[in-house]
């Protein structure tokens, strides 16, 4: 079955300064959709908000038309990579896939160094190898939308092209939203681009419009 994901109508300020204002965004079974914009912008506000971490009242979150409260979020309806390490440190890598129900064998074929590190506890990874098994787990998780803050953080090129990869793979099960600072692959793996600019979402088809609202250069 396929999903829609929709953020209308968001607004978020922090006191007196706006973050957020006029937000419309939208995410598809089938689609990787992509949140570009400036340092400081509000993606991570956004996602976070999406996911039910920030509150508000001036915002719409809806699945297939129903209407997604705070109280009520559904790891079924999405799951959310953020910028920092979610996993207990005391887990143990093999043991992290069990609790998502992701299979560890198809995991190492693509990652084969974690064959040796399968009993080691996440404390004991480095922080790009802590950020390819929450990445990989987020990504591969029985749900209808992954959403992903910085993915490609600390991971090597070839990693990146792995996920492209995966991400590629999975939006025929769910649809994927994703931002990142690196936006030349944002813009590799997306179907759907928006930019956040002046508080404010703009879909975007190209980078002549990618350089038309200042986020690239001429």
């Amino acid at each position: 079955m396929d999903h829609l994901l929709e953020i209308d109508s968001v607004q978020l300020s922090f006191g007196e300064r706006m973050i957020l204002n006029n937000i419309y965004i939208q995410s598809k079974t089938g689609r990787i959709t992509g949140i570009l914009g400036r340092n400081g912008c509000g993606k991570s506000c956004l996602l976070k908000l999406v996911f039910g971490e920030i509150k508000t009242n001036e915002k719409s979150v809806c699945i297939n038309g129903e209407k997604l409260f705070e109280e009520d979020r559904d790891p079924n309806d999405m799951r959310m990579l953020p910028q920092f390490n979610f996993l207990p440190k005391h887990l143990k890598v093999v043991q992290a896939f069990k609790f998502f129900d992701i299979d560890f064998e198809t995991f190492s074929r693509l990652f084969p160094d974690f064959l040796d590190w399968r009993q080691f506890k996440i404390k004991h990874l480095s922080g790009g190898n802590i950020r390819i098994v929450e990445t990989y787990l987020i990504l591969k998780s029985k749900t209808k939308f992954s959403i992903l803050d910085e993915p490609f953080s600390h991971l090597t090129p070839r990693n990146c092209e792995i996920f492209i990869d995966i991400m590629q793979q999975e939006k025929a099960n769910k649809g994927i939203i994703i931002t990142d600072h690196l936006h030349r692959y944002i813009t590799q793996a997306s179907d759907d681009l928006y930019v956040i600019k002046d508080c404010v979402s703009y879909k975007v088809d190209s980078a002549d419009e990618l350089k038309e609202y200042g986020y690239l250069r001429e």
